[in-house]
């Protein structure tokens, strides 16, 4: 394992590291990193597919909102095994231990809350709703995966790499969708 910190992440440590445990900002990003955590997410995740099921008349939205949440999860671990990073600290209780690389509070969220902003957007009619709808998962997301830097368990390339990986299952997933559904309303013939 190479030890050796990216400079982006040795530029970006001091912040974090002088930040003490009890101020506001460390309590409210504490209070946010929970919001992608396991014990949140799950139920969160079985309720909205509840819903969209009902919503949609359809139990496709809810299998790719599951499923793709779950298949996420999965591709995180396989890569913070193959990476092997060990973490800036430890946090039991912000579920912080093992591998660091790439940040799962990044990647996860962006597919359970991306999922769940797309299929709730697709029910609206005016646009500033959707917008709103849309503005909001996306700072959800964002303000998520960031807690995890500002907690100081994770490293910045962390956050950003679980960003951009998360993002690519996102679109991976609502193309999925997209492409199901196009093949249930026309089935090839043959």
């Amino acid at each position: 394992m190479n030890h050796k910190l990216p400079y982006l992440d040795q530029w970006t440590r001091d912040p974090v590291i002088g930040l003490e445990e009890d101020s506001i900002l460390y309590e409210v990003f504490r209070f946010l990193t929970d919001l992608g955590s396991w014990p949140f997410t799950i139920p969160f995740v079985i309720i909205m597919a509840v819903v969209f099921w009902f919503l949609y008349q359809d139990w496709l939205p809810a299998v790719i909102l599951s499923g793709g949440t779950l298949l996420t999860h999965y591709i995180n671990v396989a890569i913070k095994h193959l990476v092997d990073r060990e973490r800036p600290s430890i946090l039991v209780a912000a579920n912080a231990e093992g591998h660091s690389f790439p940040s799962g509070h990044a990647m996860i969220p962006m597919v359970c809350y991306g999922l769940c902003a797309y299929f709730l957007s697709q029910r609206l009619q005016s646009s500033k709703r959707r917008f709103i709808i849309e503005f909001f998962f996306a700072m959800l997301i964002f303000l998520i995966g960031i807690s995890r830097y500002i907690i100081n368990v994770h490293y910045l390339t962390d956050v950003l790499a679980g960003f951009l990986i998360g993002f690519l299952c996102l679109l991976v997933s609502i193309n999925l969708y997209q492409w199901l559904q196009k093949k249930r309303c026309y089935p090839s013939r043959g």
